[in-house]
């Protein structure tokens, strides 16, 4: 949905050269701590995989280090307290923490994402900055980051069926997924849910199922539009490596309306109680498979998923039902 309140995040462009080391120093501290989890997690199946965990944790160790070496030089001891988080076109990454079964698939799709992020990040930041010695350094980070991206790949490869994997071709799908198939997934959830409401309360009220149909194809279309915008304005791909943002902004809006019309279709047939019926056998199957999606994709335990969409979708679908009967 379209945010009404002000982003407070600031423009990249806008730091200063503190600022910016403060934030890589910030950046590499969390990779670091990440890739240590990973190999805390994943170690016991995969050893060779945790040992090369360990040594990207270690790298990014080494980078926080030159990175705070030449802050103290230029600024002293004291670093600004910013984050990604504070910066307008980062990724916003769910916690580690909160992700409790975690495959080695999943790990290495995280890996390139984080490593591509950062040397996007390095050369952006290199771009923003006039003295030479930091510029040399940040250009120096983005090299080795683009270096650990390409190390996604060495991940377990015997296990994964890595020595003869075209490396490009696992690019083109890694980046495929992020410019489509996560903008489409959330659109395609946000429309199933967010359109339950508005459609069986025109059902219940109105018992006219041309009025119904009206209704959900304008709740859909009107939530594809909301929500192709907002994930439009919300990441230029810059930093993120995320991709256009018009193409993310219509996988979201496309998905988000055909997850509003799943449920509205039905309401073709002329016979109200048949239509009904079958709207809500799509709805039942429209909600478990978005939790099994968010299983698949989105890293969620599969029950959690379940309590999250189908418990709250059918509550949505039940106050629907509630406030057109009244």
């Amino acid at each position: 949905m379209l945010r009404f309140w002000p982003d407070t995040r600031r423009d990249f462009a806008s730091l200063s050269e503190r600022e910016i080391l403060s934030l890589a120093v910030a950046a590499e501290e969390e990779d670091g701590r990440i890739y240590s989890e990973f190999a805390a997690r994943l170690g016991d199946t995969y050893p060779g995989s945790a040992a090369l965990f360990e040594g990207m944790a270690a790298e990014e160790d080494e980078h926080r280090r030159r990175l705070l070496d030449l802050y103290v030089v230029r600024f002293g001891t004291r670093l600004v307290p910013i984050r990604r988080e504070h910066v307008r076109g980062f990724l916003t990454r769910k916690p580690v923490w909160l992700q409790k079964t975690m495959t080695l698939e999943q790990a290495r799709q995280q890996v390139w994402e984080m490593e591509e992020g950062a040397y996007r990040f390095y050369l952006e930041a290199a771009r923003n900055v006039t003295d030479a010695g930091l510029r040399k350094l940040l250009g120096d980070l983005a090299a080795a980051e683009k270096g650990h991206a390409t190390r996604a790949d060495q991940i377990d490869e015997t296990v994964l069926g890595a020595a003869g994997r075209d490396s490009e071709a696992h690019e083109v799908h890694r980046q495929f997924l992020l410019t489509y198939v996560q903008p489409g997934l959330a659109g395609l959830m946000d429309g199933s849910v967010s359109t339950l409401a508005p459609v069986f309360a025109a059902a219940f009220a109105t018992g006219d199922t041309h009025q119904t149909f009206l209704v959900g194809l304008a709740a859909a279309v009107g939530a594809g539009i909301s929500m192709g915008f907002t994930e439009a304005a919300s990441d230029d791909g810059r930093l993120t490596g995320r991709g256009s943002p018009i193409k993310r902004g219509l996988a979201a809006g496309i998905m988000t309306a055909i997850g509003g019309l799943g449920h509205a279709l039905p309401y073709l047939i002329a016979d109200f109680f048949t239509a009904t019926a079958v709207a809500i056998v799509v709805v039942l199957i429209e909600l478990w498979a978005i939790a099994y999606i968010q299983k698949r994709y989105m890293q969620t335990p599969f029950w959690r998923a379940v309590m999250q969409v189908v418990l709250g979708g059918s509550l949505v679908f039940a106050a629907g039902i509630l406030i057109g009967s009244a």
